[in-house]
């Protein structure tokens, strides 16, 4: 059941941006805690204080304003409709970055919905390399 749900192919324009913000959040944090644990073999507390550092509201918006040269008008205009979303950011979130984070959210999880893994990488790659500078 779950491969044919995976394989099943569907049109990810037709989602809530808050539907493609909740997957994008889980994939990327699934990126970047594969990314740690490959990297090295460490305590478990040690990998969370190091994700924190990428999956947090402020450097989510960070990698998303490093990422905008690259993006095509289609992956801007989900990436807005993430952005401009009516969510309400968490107590400790400042409001401007909570809505980037979502627009970057929206976006990894619009591409993998359509299966477009390889640019989720590219995406990646590009604002990882930005945080760590």
């Amino acid at each position: 059941m779950i491969k044919e749900i995976m394989n099943e192919k569907i049109d990810a324009k037709g989602y809530s941006p808050l539907a493609l913000a909740y997957i994008g959040d889980c994939i990327f944090e699934l990126l970047v805690r594969t990314m740690l644990v490959k990297k090295e073999n460490k305590q478990v507390y040690k990998y969370h204080k190091e994700a924190v550092k990428y999956v947090k509201a402020s450097a989510q918006a960070s990698i998303s304003k490093s990422i905008e040269h690259m993006l095509s008008e289609e992956e801007i205009a989900v990436f807005k409709r993430g952005r401009n979303s009516k969510s309400k950011p968490p107590k400790n979130a400042d409001t401007l970055e909570y809505k980037y984070a979502t627009g970057f959210e929206a976006l990894i999880g619009y591409l993998y919905l359509k299966g477009d893994m390889e640019r989720i990488y590219k995406i990646v790659d590009e604002g990882i390399k930005e945080l760590d500078v």
